[in-house]
């Protein structure tokens, strides 16, 4: 195998699960495995969690269609846009539509009908992320072509926070941004109130709640809360109180390929970006940004050998980069770590200058994921 790899904890991800049920029970948990489950490898992950999940969501029909050959049963909601071509790939393999418009519902209507089978879906409420769904001044005429079709189950409603992890949730009280999740919520209340007043059963699942409502707003959890990135165990802000115990599940390795001592002024790496002024044991190691080890780290990221830090140094290339070992001796093959073991996500996000979500999402497929449970290796 390839020296360098992605090692997932399962047993830590269910464990991360197990910890935001007892928080929000008794509401539900909908897993959130698009993107590769958040870089962390759909094919070990998926089945793995998906007995412990009461809903997995996805972001686009393809991955729900991936899932379901893996032989997952579970329910999957397609949480993303979808067009009306593709809503028989959604009754064929049994997937859950995010009903965002009045003509996705027609449409969806009308392709049930003719397969002569019923749709699961949930009415995508906008309150204020304007990206997808009616907005809820459009909610009632939605939530009214929704009643008239007969072969669509309306199992549930929801709407997606913008700014869930702001600190001013924690209850205090000041005026909110137009965009904020309170007054997100209060835009879904009323549309649940039009629900009841049209005399319709109301949904079964309403939620709302991604991983910075599910923390910090606990009026959101309603019937379901959909966790992303504090499932795999990483907080979505830094100033939220770790109200809830997860811990990271993936720890990103790899092992020296090259160690040789760099005389003094000779440059290192493309551009000659950096020089040392000494004499210093420099080591190459296999990964690059084709491997999601973003070229705007240079100079900026560490890694850990033997349980000491370490800086990088000189241009990230493609597919390696070097180190900076001083005086140590690092013999070839020595495992270094990119990820874990006390270099978390956010601290790769401050030197990418970007978020935790991207720098999971990034790492590459051609950087194999090893799946590990009761301290075995899965093959």
């Amino acid at each position: 195998m390839r020296p360098t790899y992605l090692e997932i904890n399962l047993d830590q991800l269910k464990e991360n699960l197990q910890a935001i049920r007892a928080y929000v029970s008794p509401a539900k948990v909908l897993a959130v495995l698009k993107a590769n489950a958040y870089g962390h490898g759909i094919e070990g992950v998926a089945p793995f969690i998906a007995p412990f999940a009461d809903y997995i969501g996805v972001a686009i029909v393809e991955e729900g269609i991936a899932l379901r050959r893996m032989g997952i049963t579970t329910p999957i909601l397609v949480m993303g846009g979808t067009l009306p071509e593709q809503i028989p790939d959604f009754l064929e393999h049994d997937l859950t539509l995010a009903a965002s418009s009045i003509g996705l519902i027609e449409s969806a209507e009308q392709a049930a009908a003719a397969a002569s089978k019923r749709l699961a879906v949930h009415l995508k409420i906008d309150t204020g992320m304007e990206r997808i769904g009616a907005r809820e001044y459009e909610a009632a005429a939605l939530i009214e072509s929704s009643l008239r079709c007969s072969h669509l189950n309306v199992e549930g409603i929801f709407t997606h926070f913008a700014n869930s992890e702001e600190m001013a949730l924690r209850g205090i009280k000041q005026a909110y941004p137009k965009t904020s999740a309170a007054l997100q919520l209060e835009r879904f209340e009323e549309v649940l109130a039009i629900y009841e007043k049209l005399s319709a059963p109301r949904p079964a699942l309403r939620h709302a709640a991604n991983s910075g409502g599910t923390l910090l707003m606990k009026e959101s959890h309603y019937d379901m809360v959909r966790p992303g990135i504090l499932f795999y165990g990483i907080y979505p802000a830094r100033n939220i109180e770790k109200t809830i115990a997860v811990k990271p599940a993936a720890r990103w390795k790899s092992r020296v390929t090259f160690s040789k001592i760099t005389e003094a002024r000779r440059g290192v790496s493309y551009g000659s970006l950096w020089h040392p002024e000494k004499p210093e044991r420099i080591l190459s190691i296999p990964c690059g940004y084709a491997d999601g080890y973003f070229r705007v780290m240079t100079g900026k990221a560490q890694v850990i050998i033997n349980g000491k830090k370490y800086p990088q140094v000189g241009r990230i290339c493609m597919d390696q980069f070097m180190v900076n070992a001083g005086a140590d001796e690092i013999p070839i093959g020595a495992e270094v770590t990119l990820l874990g073991d006390g270099i978390t996500p956010e601290d790769a996000a401050d030197w990418a200058g970007t978020n935790e979500y991207e720098v999971m999402t990034n790492i590459s497929a051609r950087v194999p994921r090893v799946f590990i449970s009761n301290h075995k290796r899965l093959d």
